[in-house]
């Protein structure tokens, strides 16, 4: 069993920035790809940045140039740098893992519960 726990999450001015974490626990073997995603109430929920294992990056074009998503793989931790913050990046943003754990091999999705992160004009 693995558990995702966001944090860093907040209400920013316009401009400013955040930095979200995601901490993952329990019986984890490995840990593969990483994103972030965000959803806003009435939208589907998007994945805003991913990271492989091997560092390998890809943003939507919005946030390019503007956030850096990274990884501390003996940490079990990934991050979400967001700069220049603008009011329509305000969501719920989530961690998402895909994770071996000790007791299979497979791969299984899990996700964080969400940080809410607002920025006003």
């Amino acid at each position: 069993q693995v558990q995702l726990v966001e944090s860093g999450g907040g209400l920013v001015q316009a401009g400013g920035s955040l930095r979200l974490s995601c901490a993952a626990s329990g019986s984890i073997f490995s840990i593969n790809a990483m994103g972030w995603y965000r959803q806003v109430p009435g939208k589907q929920r998007e994945l805003v940045a991913a990271i492989t294992t091997g560092g390998r990056t890809n943003y939507i074009d919005s946030v390019k140039g503007r956030f850096t998503i990274s990884r501390d793989n003996a940490k079990n931790m990934g991050n979400l740098q967001m700069k220049s913050l603008k009011p329509e990046d305000t969501a719920v943003y989530y961690c998402n893992a895909r994770v071996v754990v000790t007791t299979d091999l497979n791969e299984d999705d899990y996700w964080g519960q969400g940080t809410q992160v607002t920025v006003s004009s």
